[in-house]
């Protein structure tokens, strides 16, 4: 792909990588970028070698969110349906992001704000640069949360900073992020890219579908009761067993040997 393609993909090691690519504007959403990811998107889901996907950003940001420029009203128009932009663009990425049946780690390598931040934050596994943040900007142009972000902050931060944060847009250091538990990891700057692929790596040789029911697992425990959780934990265990990787790591197991796990 080109520099000017706005999202690019590469696919090596079993690990899917996509970058946004939008640096001159810190990666910045527009209609167009959303739907170069979406083809993205489905080459991953398409293609049975990828068993992570890495998502990060190209140049000294992460993603500055929805790019205004893209949305700009004339004086005298009528204001744009930003309810039919997130419906169109913004939730179908987070509910795909979180339903898709592999590990999604997340490279954070600087400054990730409005949009972008929840972005990031509906993946699976969160690194990020010392440098970066994290930025709730919507309040500072009359806006609330969106991707996600009123549903992910509570569940992360609990309810007093992620209304602080809501309301503040405050900056959140990586640092700060580990620490609160938005973000898995808080990592030097020059070893985010090598940390970040070699995570991904990982996973990538790892049990995918069992990971993947993990993942089920762990998002529906939002919302389920101890009840429903106890039953999903059953059913998808029972999912599990049937799995050829489950029959390989039982088997290296007795055999006293390293699994070599296909994914299946």
């Amino acid at each position: 792909m080109s520099a000017e393609t706005p999202i690019l993909l590469t696919i090596a090691d079993g690990v899917a990588t996509i970058t946004l690519n939008r640096p001159d504007r810190l990666n910045s959403f527009t209609a167009a970028m959303h739907a170069d990811l979406r083809a993205a998107l489905d080459r991953v889901e398409g293609d049975a070698t990828v068993r992570c996907l890495l998502l990060t950003g190209a140049g000294r940001g992460f993603c500055a969110g929805q790019d205004l420029s893209d949305r700009a009203v004339a004086p005298g128009a009528a204001p744009p349906d930003l309810g039919e932009s997130i419906e169109t663009n913004y939730n179908p990425l987070v509910r795909r992001l979180r339903a898709l049946p592999m590990p999604v780690v997340c490279a954070v390598n600087g400054v990730a704000a409005g949009a972008g931040a929840n972005l990031a934050l509906a993946c699976d596994i969160v690194l990020a640069a010392r440098s970066a943040s994290f930025i709730q900007a919507f309040c500072k142009i009359g806006l609330l949360p969106d991707s996600g972000g009123t549903w992910t902050l509570p569940r992360l931060v609990g309810h007093a900073r992620a209304m602080g944060l809501a309301m503040l847009g405050d900056k959140v250091t990586a640092t700060q992020a580990e620490a609160w538990g938005m973000i898995w990891k808080a990592v030097d700057d020059d070893a985010l890219a090598g940390e970040a692929l070699a995570l991904a790596r990982h996973l990538a040789t790892q049990p995918t579908k069992g990971l993947a029911l993990i993942k089920r697992a762990l998002n529906a425990s939002s919302t389920n009761d101890l009840d429903a959780q106890l039953d999903l934990e059953r059913d998808l265990q029972r999912e599990a067993g049937r799995s050829e990787d489950y029959r390989e790591g039982v088997a290296a197991f007795v055999g006293k040997r390293a699994p070599s796990f296909q994914g299946r």
